[in-house]
């Protein structure tokens, strides 16, 4: 009976990570800027991965599998907010125009394009 419990947990867990993640890519289609893209995806993959990786946890028990899980969503924990943040200071120095799609605070961040380049 609690294998069953936890084989339905842990299946609930997967799902709704599932979940989450089809409708964060879907979601990205529907945002022209890729700092956009970059926000939405960051805010969802941190939900996603803890519910498809704890429902991994819950299906394979406490063993070093499950440590080596932890172990995963703690680096992609840390590693996310760093890539995101990098992919968006790229965006906003590669962009030639970026005040037309967002606001840019500080300037020096945009590279300086001439006209007919």
């Amino acid at each position: 009976m609690l294998d069953w419990l936890r084989f339905g947990l842990g299946t609930l867990l997967m799902l709704g990570g599932l979940f989450v993640l089809v409708t964060a890519v879907l979601g990205q289609f529907r945002f022209r800027s890729a700092l956009n893209r970059i926000h939405a995806a960051a805010l969802v993959d941190t939900l996603g991965i803890l519910l498809m990786l704890g429902g991994l946890i819950l299906l394979a028990g406490w063993s070093v599998v499950s440590l080596k899980l932890v172990l995963v969503i703690a680096f992609l924990w840390l590693t996310s907010p760093v890539s995101s943040h990098l992919l968006g200071k790229l965006a906003v120095t590669l962009t030639d125009h970026p005040e037309r799609e967002m606001q840019v605070d500080d300037p020096s961040l945009t590279r300086d394009v001439k006209e007919g380049d």
